[in-house]
């Protein structure tokens, strides 16, 4: 079984359990093969991290916020290549750190949805904001980096000033994600535990009136349910 293919069945039993909404992080689309291979320019040059033709480009009067047919600039190739190299001579030449390719993320949100924590740390380094609203849910890198449980990106978004109490348009927070797309794992135990120390609020409810103390009981989730009861979550 391929690496990607356990992530895209448990985006279809969330779907099915929780609505199509509920994986939100799904609708994140990295460049095809294909696509790459059409690449010219910059958008090529990102891809494959050559520095030198990236300078060279910009250089010659390219457009360094120029957009591929699904809206992503070369920033966003990058940031998908991991090519912190590339990241780092774009912005030298003018990329624009915030903005949202067609899907409304930006880089920082795909750095954070990839667990790349070396690119999120040389973005975030240039000036990237952890405050954006990204996505068709109106969520945060944060959130989706909760989602997923990956908890050093999580602490490093929090660090970088994200906010910690984001509501999306399915009336999540973090925290509340970490748990209901969470599998109760270390690593989203670990998520929900830089989330409580930042000072997250613990009260916050879905649209049912759960908090996050009931939600992580109603899943059996003991790890969770010891963290929020002892930071006095109700």
């Amino acid at each position: 079984m391929s690496a990607r293919r356990p992530r895209a069945v448990r985006a279809l039993v969330l779907a099915l359990v929780f609505g199509a909404a509920a994986a939100p992080v799904a609708a994140q689309v990295a460049p095809r093969a294909d696509e790459v291979a059409r690449y010219t320019g910059l958008h090529a040059a990102a891809h494959a991290g050559d520095v030198t033709r990236i300078e060279r480009l910009i250089a010659g009067g390219a457009a360094v916020n120029a957009r591929d047919s699904h809206g992503r600039t070369p920033l966003h190739v990058a940031t998908f290549a991991r090519q912190g190299g590339a990241v780092r001579a774009l912005v030298r030449g003018g990329a624009d750190l915030n903005a949202l390719e067609a899907d409304r993320y930006d880089a920082v949100t795909i750095a954070a949805v990839a667990d790349d924590e070396e690119t999120l740390r040389t973005l975030l380094a240039l000036g990237a904001s952890a405050r954006n609203v990204t996505s068709r849910y109106d969520g945060t890198a944060l959130i989706a980096a909760a989602h997923l449980g990956h908890d050093g990106v999580v602490r490093q978004l929090i660090a970088a000033g994200a906010p910690l109490d984001h509501v999306n348009n399915l009336h999540w927070t973090a925290l509340i994600e970490a748990i209901v797309l969470g599998q109760g794992g270390p690593r989203h135990v670990a998520t929900v535990r830089a989330l409580v120390a930042a000072g997250a609020n613990t009260q916050l409810a879905d649209r049912q009136g759960r908090t996050p103390l009931a939600l992580a009981r109603e899943r059996g989730y003991a790890g969770m349910v010891d963290l929020l009861a002892a930071a006095g979550a109700r």
